[in-house]
Parts: C-alpha cells; sequence; structure tokens
C-alpha cells in the first residue's frame, strides 16, 4: 500500500530499505529521548523491518517508509500499528535533518485516516515520554487527547513517566494494556 500526502510518499517496507533504515535508528540525535532504544547492530533493523513487512500481510496496515516527495532518500518512517488487536499504535521516527518541517504531522494525519478505514472500531493510540514535548504537539495537532500518565513499564529509566492520547475515550482495561504494551 502506498500512500500520499502534499508532501510526502508512504511506502510499504521492503528489505531494500534495511541499509537506510539502520541510519536513523542507530543516529543518537534519532534517539534523544529514550537513548536505551538506539540500534547498535544492523541485525536489530532488521528483525524491526521484518516485523513491519509481516505486520502489512497479517494487518493490512503497518509502519510506513517516509520520503519527501522528490526525493530518494528515506526521511523516517512511522505509522499505525496494530497492538494487542486492540488498538492501533500512532508512531513515527524522522531522520534529524528533517525534524520541524510538520512532517511528522502529515504522516500522523494519514496514518489516523488509514486506521479508521482498516478497523474504525479500534482506537487510535500514542504513548510517549512525558519528556517528548514535540510529539506531544503533534498528538495534540492530530487530534489525540492526553487521557493518562503513568510509569513507563521497562524504562531503564525508574522515573520516566509515559503519556497516553489517544482519539477517544479509553476503558481501564485498554489503558492498563497500552501502557504494558
Amino acid at each position: 500500500m502506498h500512500s500520499r500526502t502534499s508532501r510526502l510518499d508512504l511506502h510499504v517496507p521492503v528489505a531494500a530499505d534495511l541499509d537506510a533504515l539502520y541510519e536513523i535508528c542507530s543516529d543518537p540525535q534519532s534517539w534523544t529521548h529514550f537513548p536505551s532504544l538506539r540500534h547498535t547492530e544492523i541485525g536489530t533493523t532488521e528483525r524491526m523491518l521484518l516485523g513491519w513487512v509481516e505486520q502489512w500481510r497479517r494487518d493490512g496496515l503497518g509502519t510506513w517508509i517516509i520520503r519527501v516527495r522528490g526525493r530518494d532518500a528515506i526521511s523516517g518512517y512511522g505509522g499505525c500499528s496494530l497492538r494487542r488487536n486492540a488498538f492501533w499504535n500512532l508512531g513515527y521516527r524522522l531522520h534529524p535533518d528533517v525534524h520541524g518541517k510538520g512532517y511528522a504531522t502529515e504522516m500522523c494525519e494519514a496514518a489516523i485516516e488509514s486506521a479508521h478505514q482498516s478497523r474504525s472500531e479500534l482506537p487510535v493510540v500514542a504513548y510517549l515520554l512525558e519528556h517528548n514535548v514535540a510529539s506531544a504537539k503533534v498528538a495534540e495537532r492530530v487530534g489525540l487527547t492526553l487521557l493518562t500518565r503513568g510509569p513507563d513499564i521497562g524504562n531503564p529509566n525508574p522515573k520516566a513517566i509515559r503519556l497516553v492520547y489517544a482519539d477517544r475515550p479509553l476503558s481501564s482495561i485498554q489503558v492498563a494494556s497500552v501502557l504494558s504494551a
């Protein structure tokens, strides 16, 4: 599935995307909000990429490869991925060179629309670290509402706080599912 926004081409990931993805995933500037997730081996990126390919096959929607229209270079990745067959997880990571241009908002709008077209009964959720102010602003721009905050389970920083945004109210069971995802 290929999608477009006013400035972006959004592609289903393929094996040929691996090296460019690793460049983004191994760049410390790409992980300023969660440095321990930075990829230090290309195998980590390859497993992630294979997971995305499987998501698309299984769910008909998943993480896109993001390119600025007219450019061959990968500018990032993002989209909505089905989690626990209970909610769509909206997420993205952009190359530091394209931060601050509004591309995350464009991609997120397309991803939410695609999730609603695919399985509208499921909420779209963005969960992010509290200190990631830029991502919180994107979530709010695309119509998600802050529902709760809580400990970020599994984060090496025990003081890390996870914010949960969604496109609709969530039950306490759904919130617990998101916080433990």
